[in-house]
């Protein structure tokens, strides 16, 4: 951390103040042979005969409009969606900075082709479909020599991984190894939403078998055919792991995701290593963060509100405890939170008089149900006249019309969110949930849906996306050096999201931000993050606790990866060396566009920022 002064950071009781303008550039290390980043077309020639690409690329210099306009021409040819998920796999792997820039200007329409919903296809087909190298896997063969594995990876530097087994990949059951497509579109959305390098960040699926008797006999299947090993034989193996990932890199953020059993990982390691798990913290957030919204709006004081969830698995159970936090905030008791809450499995209504519960489900087991037992959703949303309809089944429309259509009877504004991805398992659609409460509901769903014409106005869906906290959760966690990742951290992160909306989007009734100013929530989001770190004293970046909110934005930002600077970086090397050799500056050429002048970003006048 450099404490050189900063004419703008005013410091407070005496304490050294942040750099907060200068990012942090390593030395320019360039290997014999170039990177796959070193062969853009928007290169200048000067930058091509530095990184010895020249000759190597079609001589033109492309601005970025024009790289911009060929790869949505190609995205368009493209028919199918998995087609154009594996066009936009390639050109992250052969021209990452063009990606992220294609991302930056279009991240409502690309979000769902690189992640959900098209990702369930391209993990269900992944050994079929594989054409290139991504990420890392580590076998259960390897086990005592996990270290020596990751050793292999290429990047000296890596400030963040996310790590699975495959063994429950959205709604779609065990796919092993083919689960790697979540942790590349995991990362990817990292460092589209909040900048993390995408150089500095590891894709980990771990072959520990699979259940999946489909994929052990099928011949093109990439991972071993083996059974999923105990839940003793994963634990000896993520102990493991854990210990060789951080000491590789001691600053590790590790996020788990899509296992089975997500809890006893979660408990075991939250404590000792810089981890969290999206499955259960994130989408907790974020859907904290659209209820927060929701309750306001619909006008129903915490106390009085009665939530409904269909779903008891580890996603519905961990969402119920952080909404549980939040009714403890404003003023209820653990007790009296709890009983806000009504659970919803297979079996009907969770209830402690209904047999041997599984684990994770006692703590929201009924005692008030006086003996009956309520088996279906219809039954319990007569039952408990829900305000709040929540559903995490992974069963595709089990909010019927005739459901629908009672929650707008018992509520002027109730509360719908079908959380379950990808779109085929959402438990309804916007246009049903919109055409069964007559418009009055407040949606947020997991899946996108399309705005809706209703009533003479467009009705835009709230989307309850992960990516809205995951990624400021991942940076707050780099930038402030956290040891670990607290649950003060993770509500944090739903309190930032629900106080970022714009007036207009509130008077909207929107629960969420427009996902296209990602970047900017992003910001907020990590600020809340670095604040509570900050509170529970888990931080190392200690000269963060003394600059203010503004400067701590103007903080993160600046170390926010920005694929329109990378060239800068290539040209300010080039100045460096010539300076150098020569005793006397060179202008490189125009970076971006050949004539001399910076290519603009979209939107600013040219050469301006």
């Amino acid at each position: 951390m450099s404490h050189s002064r900063n004419a703008s950071s005013a410091s407070k009781s005496g304490a050294p103040p942040v750099n907060i303008k200068a990012a942090h550039h390593h030395a320019p290390s360039h290997n014999p042979l170039p990177a796959a980043a070193d062969y853009d077309t928007a290169l200048s020639i000067e930058a091509r005969k530095y990184l010895k690409t020249y000759g190597l690329t079609p001589p033109a210099v492309d601005t970025y409009e024009k790289q911009n306009k060929r790869a949505l021409a190609i995205l368009d040819s493209r028919k199918t969606p998995i087609e154009k998920y594996q066009y936009l796999s390639i050109l992250r792997s052969t021209n990452v900075h063009l990606f992220y820039r294609l991302l930056a200007q279009n991240v409502k329409e690309l979000t769902p082709l690189i992640y959900t919903p098209t990702v369930g296809e391209a993990c269900q087909r992944w050994s079929e479909l594989y054409t290139q190298p991504e990420g890392l896997y580590l076998s259960f063969e390897d086990k005592g020599h996990l270290h020596s594995v990751i050793q292999n990876w290429p990047h000296h530097n890596v400030d963040i991984t996310v790590v699975t087994d495959g063994s429950r990949i959205l709604g779609l059951g065990d796919l092993g190894i083919n689960g790697m497509g979540i942790p590349v579109g995991k990362l990817s959305l990292y460092t589209a939403c909040a900048g993390i390098d995408p150089m500095r960040t590891l894709p980990l699926t771990l072959d520990l078998g699979t259940s999946n008797e489909a994929f052990r006999n099928d011949p093109l299947y990439m991972g071993s055919r083996r059974e999923k090993v105990t839940a003793e034989e994963e634990k000896e193996f993520l102990d493991e792991m854990m210990a060789a990932l951080t000491e590789r890199w001691p600053g590790i953020v590790i996020q788990y995701e899509d296992f089975k059993n997500p809890f006893p990982s979660l408990e075991r390691y939250q404590e000792t290593y810089t981890m969290f798990n999206d499955d259960i913290q994130g989408t907790g957030a974020v859907i904290l963060g659209g209820f927060i919204n929701g309750v306001k709006q619909s006008r129903v004081a915490p106390k009085d509100q009665r939530a409904v969830f269909l779903g008891a698995g580890s996603a519905g159970v961990g969402v119920a405890k952080q909404l549980t936090e939040f009714f403890m905030k404003e003023g209820l008791s653990e007790e009296e939170a709890k009983k806000r809450f009504w659970l919803v499995d297979s079996q009907g209504l969770v209830t402690s008089d209904r047999g041997k519960l599984a684990e994770h489900k006692v703590y929201f087991a009924r005692d008030d149900n006086e003996g009956k037992q309520y088996k279906s959703l219809e039954e319990v949303v007569e039952y408990v006249k829900p305000t709040i309809l929540m559903g995490l089944s992974t069963i595709g429309g089990a909010f019927t019309p005739h459901i629908l259509t009672r929650m707008a009877e018992l509520n002027d504004k109730p509360v719908i969110f079908p959380l379950s991805n990808p779109s085929s398992k959402s438990e309804c659609t916007f246009e049903d949930a919109i055409k069964y409460t007559k418009g009055k509901c407040l949606f947020a769903s997991g899946s996108p849906f399309p705005t809706l014409h209703f009533e003479g106005n467009d009705l835009v869906p709230g989307q309850g996306n992960n990516m809205y906290v995951f990624p400021g959760i991942g940076l707050g966690a780099i930038l402030s050096k956290s040891v670990s990742v607290t649950q003060n951290m993770i509500y944090a992160s739903a309190e930032a999201l629900s106080t970022s909306l714009l007036p207009e989007e509130v008077k909207a009734n929107w629960l969420y931000p427009d996902i296209r100013r990602i970047r900017e929530v992003s910001v907020e989001v990590t600020r809340g993050v670095i604040r509570a770190a900050q509170a529970d004293k888990v931080d190392r970046e200690l000269a963060l606790r003394n600059i203010s909110d503004e400067e701590l934005d103007e903080f993160i930002r600046n170390r926010m990866y920005d694929p329109y600077t990378e060239h800068d970086k290539v040209n300010a090397e080039l100045k460096d060396l010539a300076q150098h050799v020569m005793g006397s500056p060179m202008s490189p050429a125009g970076q971006a566009n050949g004539s001399g002048k910076m290519a603009s970003r979209p939107g600013t006048a040219e050469g301006s920022k």
